[in-house]
């Protein structure tokens, strides 16, 4: 595509990715037309072989329009096509580590996001009054309510999906004020997880906190109380179009603040765990995920797409030089988190 080609996409502003994507196609001033999920504007439209949030319709090889979802790749996708304003930091290492933590939003701190919003009551009341509506609001009031019935507890039951249960809810939650902490304390060194301009992992993170901080009830109450930079973050994070990024914005990883050492801690100690122990049930077969977290025991479905994206991550850590393995090497033994590049 060209620089100045309209990217076509369909979404939800429930969704955390379709917010990751939006944010960062207005960061890269890449033009758009979106299309709510389901909407009539969307008829005739490719379908993906795996329905996502958000949908790209993006030409093949052969010119021909196709329905393309998942993020990660998407961006390097965008990456390789449309030059400028990159996300994606140039030094080896550093990239690296913006890979790892935006893997760590997308599968991890979804968690959080899908156990707040489906576990408590004043939650679960919010989302299935509003994310219905959300795909059709010029409709009887009876009919939106049905839909939200409907949909609330199609979602409740799949909360086993994502590990959310009586026994992990502490974990999870535990683990989210956590992290609230380590990033409103980052955020006092620099605006960005990496620097002064954004990477992918902050699209990432911003994507799940526009739930998780700014819609679903009893996390935002806690996002306010405990972390109100990064409440903030997340509305400014929603069109960083005016930054004019430079190459020295980035902080070079040996010059990054204790904080971030902090955040991939946080990291091995939940999502290094819980990853390593998704790939061993599926490699043996298990019907289940069995492992501890913080002492606790954690138990999920296995996941398949998660040990691809183990996969990925250990192909970008095998690319990297000696120089790059040298920087890198100890922060992930630091943060408990080397066992998943052994």
């Amino acid at each position: 595509m060209s620089d100045r080609q309209s990217i076509t996409l369909s979404g939800s502003p429930g969704s955390p990715y379709t917010r990751k994507m939006l944010a960062l196609l207005r960061y890269r001033r890449i033009p758009y037309r979106f299309l709510l999920a389901n909407s009539p504007a969307s008829a005739g439209l490719p379908q993906p072989k795996v329905r996502l949030l958000p949908t790209f319709y993006l030409p093949d090889e052969t010119g021909t329009v196709q329905a393309v979802v998942d993020s990660t790749p998407l961006i390097r996708r965008l990456e390789r096509e449309v030059a400028g304003r990159s996300v994606l930091p140039a030094d080896p290492d550093l990239g690296f580590i913006d890979e790892l933590i935006e893997d760590y939003a997308d599968e991890w701190l979804t968690k959080a996001m899908f156990h707040y919003r489906w576990a408590y009551a004043d939650d679960i009341e919010r989302a299935s009054r509003i994310l219905p509506a959300w795909s059709g609001l010029s409709i009887p009031d009876a009919v939106l309510a049905q839909r939200g019935v409907m949909f609330s507890q199609r979602q409740i039951d799949r909360l086993y999906v994502v590990g959310s249960n009586p026994v992990t809810g502490p974990v999870i939650e535990a683990s989210y004020r956590r992290f609230l902490e380590i990033f409103e304390a980052h955020l006092t060194h620099q605006p960005f997880l990496l620097g002064k301009r954004p990477a992918a992992s902050d699209f990432a993170v911003y994507g799940q906190l526009t739930q998780l901080a700014q819609f679903d009830p009893t996390p935002m109450a806690l996002t306010l109380k405990v972390a109100p930079r990064v409440f903030a973050w997340v509305s400014l994070m929603e069109d960083t179009s005016g930054l004019e990024p430079q190459a020295e914005d980035w902080t070079p990883l040996a010059d990054q603040p204790a904080t971030l050492a902090a955040l991939l801690a946080e990291m091995g100690r939940v999502y290094g765990p819980v990853m390593l122990a998704n790939e061993a049930a599926l490699a043996s077969g298990a019907a289940e995920v069995k492992t501890t977290v913080d002492g606790l025991a954690w138990s999920q479905s296995p996941f398949p797409y998660q040990a691809k994206c183990l996969t990925w991550l250990r192909a970008a850590y095998a690319k990297l030089d000696n120089n790059a393995k040298n920087t890198v090497d100890p922060l992930l033994a630091q943060g408990g988190l080397a066992g998943i590049f052994a």
